[in-house]
């Protein structure tokens, strides 16, 4: 009889590291944190990582893939590894992955994420096609998993040419500003099971936009405060019961649409970015296709998972269980990307 193989779960040391890494000894494996060079402290400290790799930049994981490789290490992506490297190099990744890699390359492109959104059936803002057809309030987002970074307000194409110049040589898109309640809605699709699963909801806490509120609008223009939306940490949120259907069938149509992207589609945990109008419809303006630092406040679970697990469940821990029952049913190639 084949011994089956043993496996750890790794990822970088940031963004969603922590839960990651807790995640997986709470569900038995051995955690691996890689680490960049004076960003280790938090991982000894909390104590979730067995074993600590570290390296002078998250580049330096490419070196580190045959070790991970005879290791079964399987790599758990968040936000940092889409930074770290192009999607090539992500593609020849021999150590296994969480996931399906092939998604990828339609989180990181604005134009496909929105073909993908428009395809689900999602009501999206309008994009502008250019600088010249502004004509009211739009926000102006950059390409990739940069948290939020360099966003700007813009209100006529004059204001634009003139904060865009901050930004050379970025790839962006013109989006139209929609006023309402952001909430980021966590889910986790099970390729083993068909069910997706709601595991709870946050919003965002950005600088300077979140702070700018407590200053009176004079003060504001005679300072000459640009509004910025980067991303500082994240707010639990519990949403409105009658809301959840509606979001329970937009993330089935999501996946729906994913696998039409992709034979294999989306599987594992994703994040619809969603902007709640006072009239309650849903603008979709983003889809994060893995864990999202959102998740974050629920380590111990939320008060949706609480309805559904026995114990703490994060998003974290649900990826290493995903992977146990993989295992345990001789699953692991439809959870392996």
């Amino acid at each position: 009889m084949t011994k089956k193989p043993t496996y750890k779960i790794g990822t970088l040391g940031s963004h969603s590291a922590l839960q990651i890494l807790k995640g997986a000894q709470d569900e038995g494996f051995q955690s691996v944190a890689i680490c960049e060079e004076g960003r280790v402290k938090p991982y000894e400290s909390f104590r979730v990582a067995d074993q600590i790799i570290t390296v002078k930049d998250f580049s330096e994981i490419v070196d580190l893939d045959n070790q991970l490789a005879a290791e079964n290490v399987i790599m758990i992506p968040h936000g940092s590894i889409l930074n770290a490297l192009e999607l090539e190099k992500i593609g020849e990744l021999k150590a296994p992955y969480f996931g399906n890699k092939n998604i990828l390359a339609w989180e990181v492109d604005r134009t496909k994420q929105r073909e993908w959104l428009a395809n689900a059936g999602l009501t999206l803002p309008r994009i502008y096609e250019t600088p010249e057809s502004i004509d009211g309030p739009v926000i102006i987002k950059f390409f990739g998993a940069g948290g939020g970074k360099g966003y700007f307000l813009a209100h006529t194409p004059a204001e634009f040419e003139r904060k865009i110049k901050a930004h050379p040589k970025k790839k962006y898109i013109i989006q139209e500003y929609i006023v309402g309640a952001p909430i980021y809605i966590h889910y986790f699709y099970s390729p083993l099971t068909n069910e997706l699963e709601v595991m709870g909801f946050d919003k965002r806490y950005e600088s300077n936009v979140d702070s700018i509120g407590r200053i009176a609008a004079k003060d504001q223009m005679d300072l000459g405060i640009e509004t910025s939306y980067n991303i500082t940490g994240n707010m639990p949120l519990v949403v409105r019961e009658s809301l959840l259907p509606c979001i329970f069938e937009m993330g089935e149509d999501v996946i729906k649409a994913s696998k039409a992207v992709d034979g294999r589609g989306l599987f594992g945990p994703f994040c619809l970015e969603t902007v709640i109008t006072p009239d309650l419809e849903f603008f979709a303006f983003e889809i994060s296709a893995r864990i999202v630092a959102g998740t974050n406040p629920f380590i111990n679970g939320s008060p949706y998972t609480d309805l559904r697990y026995s114990e703490p469940m994060s998003t974290g821990r649900r990826i290493a269980r995903e992977v146990k029952l993989a295992m345990e049913s001789d699953q692991m190639d439809k959870v392996l990307g």
